[in-house]
């Protein structure tokens, strides 16, 4: 659709009132960015709002102070409401969703003529079950229930005392309407093992059915979707909803543009929720659980019923999953060459090309058929519970024991499948056009989708991992697509109306090859690096001193000790980033005692309140060194005066033993390549720009950066990773 006059006249007019209404200036970078965005939406051609064109995405590399929020709102929201699609913005960290939601979008219609609503989309798990929370504090008073079974997959509690006053302040909250639900909003950080027990997933929810459903959070906080404009969701629930299909949380891709802020960790997020594993001894002990649950369910359902017939059948099923599970067990830990050492309980073993020994091949697919088979007897049997709540129809179950046992039955199904995921994806050839998707394991096959011609993938990385406590081991196995390319390409870019990627970091080493690669993204895709408003030379220095000692020496280590008070001296502000969190804290407590209360590193509390207390530090005109290692080199911000000196302690290349990494080098190896130089590298340079980002977050910062790694000029790779930095002005001893 080309932009109309009248849509042209919205964003230059929305943009003409924002910085009017905020006294700020335009920027150029910011105004690019807009142009860049309406123009790629603008070039989409559609019949009776299905898109014509091909596939394509437009990827826009834009720095700290573009004001990138802004721009893509602007250029998006004004083209979405005229094509009549829903705008879909999506975040990596909860942190931008809800700056977005709270603060950007209400600014935007505060300051412009933009008639628009927005609402926010956060996945079932991020939300209060009241239904849960009533069952636990029944629990809580009445020790063994069996009339209300909710908790029988929890484990033992060992829960701190006080625990059930919190889940009554919890109700107390909700109740009176000053917590809605979420748990990103209590004022505290909730811990997962106490999160768990008071949420739930689809499987387990009822919901219209649910007593609780008119005051449930979740489908509250869903209530305006279909209504909305703009819906702000994460990267996680996007892919959740593609793997369901597509729309069955979020709007369908045909009907959405979408808008990925924080885009470098899309490929990564789709890896991760597209992996599957199986514990085997404790998948062993949930098969116990289930045996219990399935004791415990029988009084409540009359003989010769089809859900009594189901029990009988998930029990049979469960005892075929227990002996299969045993002998690959067995098979895994006998031929496995397992190696410990004194230091480590834990040994790790990757199937090179994916390939499984012969007979764990025949186990795993013993496996699946046995776990495909107690997965449909349990489906089977949540559908009949569901079914007890249509009252309109007699039914062989009562409405009470179904409330009761559907969460139960549909947590024990959910966990099969995840289960069965596994096994589908331990089975399926190795080398396929597909990246180990692993989305549908039933028993009919996949569903054919959209592919890039003639493009092959790598086969997905598979591994085993033994581990070793005081009185118990396990043997977990795994699986993962090596690449998200098809994976996204399929399910997203070849369905979606459109598409924009924004974030600081999208280029490596200056290129796009790699998100392109990793991402799938279309051949009809269009790329822009903004330019930024910094003036880099002016305002800091990047510094490679004289180093005795390589990273690589036994010595590194002590000679950290011996620099870093030097490079801190008389700065107010300072962080220091590891690669190893082991090395991170020998050098803290080998400089602690001379220098107390100045080091704070990330593992001393929760990340807010370590820079909380950094900025009251400096604040109070004491000096402050933060030891941090990977997620403080690109998740924090700290602007002005609260950091001027960020020190690189070595150069962040991957981990050699990550069984993905290695599975996609070994790819790269085979196709004649070299995976030093087209895997580690780029992927460093994009670490290495995200963490020497921390230094400037306005135009007003200034400072330096000091690398202690010599290899970034001793090493012919190493002048391509400087280079891919920001052009400060360089000091480099020789």
């Amino acid at each position: 659709m080309a932009l109309s006059d009248d849509v042209k006249q919205q964003i230059q007019q929305g943009y003409r009132d924002v910085l009017a209404g905020k006294d700020v200036r335009a920027r150029y970078g910011q105004r690019l960015m807009i142009a860049e965005i309406a123009k790629y939406m603008g070039d989409i051609t559609d019949n009776d709002g299905q898109r014509t064109s091909p596939p394509s995405a437009c990827v826009v590399e834009a720095g700290t102070g573009t004001g990138k929020t802004l721009a893509y709102l602007l250029a998006a929201i004004p083209v979405a409401k005229a094509l009549g699609k829903t705008l879909v913005i999506s975040t990596a960290t909860v942190a931008l969703q809800d700056q977005i939601v709270l603060k950007d979008l209400p600014d935007l219609r505060k300051h412009s003529k933009l008639d628009f609503n927005w609402t926010l989309a956060k996945g079932r798990g991020r939300y209060l079950c009241m239904s849960r929370l009533e069952a636990r504090l029944h629990d809580e008073g009445n020790g063994d229930s069996d009339t209300m079974p909710l908790f029988l997959l929890d484990g033992p509690q060992g829960e701190e005392p006080g625990s059930k006053a919190f889940f009554e302040e919890m109700l107390a909250s909700y109740g009176s309407r000053e917590w809605d639900g979420d748990r990103d909003h209590w004022p505290e950080q909730i811990p997962d093992d106490t999160w768990r027990q008071v949420t739930t997933d689809h499987r387990q929810c009822t919901n219209r059915h649910c007593s609780y459903f008119d005051s449930c959070a979740f489908f509250d906080a869903r209530k305006d979707l279909d209504d909305a404009d703009v819906v702000v969701a994460n990267h996680d629930l996007v892919l959740a909803d593609l793997a369901l299909g597509g729309g069955a949380i979020l709007p369908e891709p045909e009907n959405a543009l979408f808008i990925f802020d924080e885009a470098h960790h899309l490929p990564d997020k789709a890896l991760n929720h597209f992996a599957a594993s199986v514990p085997l001894n404790a998948t062993r002990q949930w098969l116990k659980q289930l045996s219990q649950a399935l004791t415990k369910m029988q009084p409540f359902l009359a003989p010769g019923t089809q859900a009594a017939k189901l029990l009988d059948r998930i029990s049979t099923a469960s005892r075929d999953v227990d002996l299969v599970l045993t002998r690959v067990y067995e098979d895994a830990e006998q031929n496995t060459g397992w190696e410990f050492n004194d230091e480590r309980r834990t040994a790790q073993w990757r199937y090179p090309e994916g390939e499984l020994p012969e007979t764990l091949a025949e186990l795993a697919a013993e496996a699946r058929i046995a776990t495909a088979n107690l997965t449909r007897h349990l489906g089977s049997l949540a559908d009949d519970l569901q079914g007890a709540f249509d009252e309109r129809k007699d039914h062989e179950i009562d409405r009470d024991t179904a409330e009761a046992w559907y969460p139960v039955i549909g947590s024990f199904h959910s966990r099969a499948e995840d289960q069965l995921r596994l096994w589908a994806a331990w089975c399926d050839q190795p080398g396929g056009t597909q990246s180990g998707d692993q989305t549908k394991p039933d028993q009919s096959g996949e569903a054919e989708e959209p592919q890039r011609t003639g493009y092959k993938s790598p086969a997905p990385a598979r591994w085993a991992v033994k581990q070793r406590w005081d009185h118990a081991e396990d043997i977990t196995l795994y699986s993962s697509p090596v690449l998200a390319d098809n994976l996204l390409y399929a399910r997203l870019w070849s369905r979606a109306y459109g598409s924009v990627l924004t974030s600081a970091t999208l280029t490596a080493l200056g290129r796009f090859d790699r998100l392109r690669a990793r991402a799938g993204l279309p051949e009809s895709s269009r790329y822009l690096v903004v330019p930024s408003s910094f003036r880099y030379g002016e305002m800091a220095t990047v510094e490679v001193p004289a180093m005795s000692v390589m990273p690589t020496d036994d010595g590194f280590g002590d000679a950290l000790v011996e620099r870093l008070p030097d490079l801190w001296a008389g700065e107010k502000a300072t962080l220091v980033l590891f690669t190893s969190r082991r090395q991170m804290q020998q050098v803290r407590d080998a400089l602690a005692p001379e220098y107390p209360e100045l080091i704070i590193t990330q593992d001393d509390m929760a990340k807010g309140e370590v820079l909380r207390q950094h900025c009251n530090r400096v604040d109070e005109g004491r000096p402050s060194v933060l030891f941090g290692v990977a997620s403080f080199a690109e998740g924090i911000d700290l602007p002005g005066k609260y950091l001027h000196h960020v020190v690189i302690t070595r150069l962040p290349f991957s981990v050699p033993d990550d069984p993905i990494e290695a599975s996609l080098a070994e790819w790269v190896t085979q196709r004649g390549g070299n995976p030093f130089m087209e895997i580690t590298v780029p992927d460093a340079s994009i670490k290495l720009v995200q963490a020497v980002g921390r230094l400037l977050r306005t135009e007003q910062d200034t400072g330096r950066v000091t690398i202690l790694d010599r290899r970034i000029v001793t090493r012919r790779y190493g002048q391509l990773l400087l280079d891919a930095l920001p052009p400060f002005r360089r000091v480099i001893e020789r």
